[in-house]
């Protein structure tokens, strides 16, 4: 497995740092977003999936994130080394939940854009636990990625949960080939502006 990004370091270290100088985030209204069917239970590969799901399916709405203490990032995070995994997305980071293993409360929820639509749509959540000299932490029966040391943050464990958007890696792998940061090819920004980076 590759090192994380520079850029992931510097989207936690923001997030790190605004919970201290913002606190919690705002609440802010939103109208509802219609939502896709849910995830049969069947599709995922560890039954606590389905707990993680439940708890976060409510983010598709990226105003119920931050309503929620999600801090928003603009920071879109894919791998740059030379294998080109694929991206992450945005990561919006719940300093609560930071060293949390209950699958109910992962610390982030990613999203990337629609460049179609000019929205952010969530693809996965992601558990990040603070590397204290212990053994490595262990959720869904399987261990935690790192630790790696996360400027702003420390050292750190992470576990990406691809729920939301397929990852022919799995649903585990830290990268997903389809993630992208940048408009695809022959796509138009959604009117209102190019796509955030």
């Amino acid at each position: 497995m590759s090192a994380r990004p520079r850029p992931l370091l510097a989207v936690l270290a923001l997030a790190a740092a605004g919970s201290l100088a913002l606190g919690a985030a705002p609440a802010v209204a939103a109208a509802p977003a219609a939502l896709p069917a849910a995830t049969p239970a069947t599709e995922l590969p560890h039954p606590d999936l389905a707990e993680t799901y439940e708890a976060t399916k409510k983010y598709r709405s990226e105003q119920k994130a931050i309503a929620d203490g999600f801090l928003r990032t603009d920071m879109c995070v894919e791998d740059e080394s030379p294998q080109r995994l694929g991206g992450m997305g945005y990561h919006y980071v719940k300093p609560a939940n930071v060293g949390s293993t209950d699958p109910a409360r992962p610390a982030a929820v990613l999203y990337e854009d629609n460049h179609e639509t000019g929205k952010r749509e969530l693809v996965a959540v992601e558990w990040v636990v603070p590397n204290k000299g212990q053994p490595t932490p262990r959720i869904f029966d399987r261990p935690m990625d790192g630790p790696a040391v996360i400027p702003g943050v420390g050292d750190v464990f992470t576990l990406h949960a691809w729920i939301y958007k397929k990852n022919p890696r799995g649903v585990f792998a830290p990268y997903n080939p389809r993630v992208r940061c940048d408009c695809p090819e022959g796509v138009s920004p959604a009117p209102g502006g190019a796509p955030q980076r």
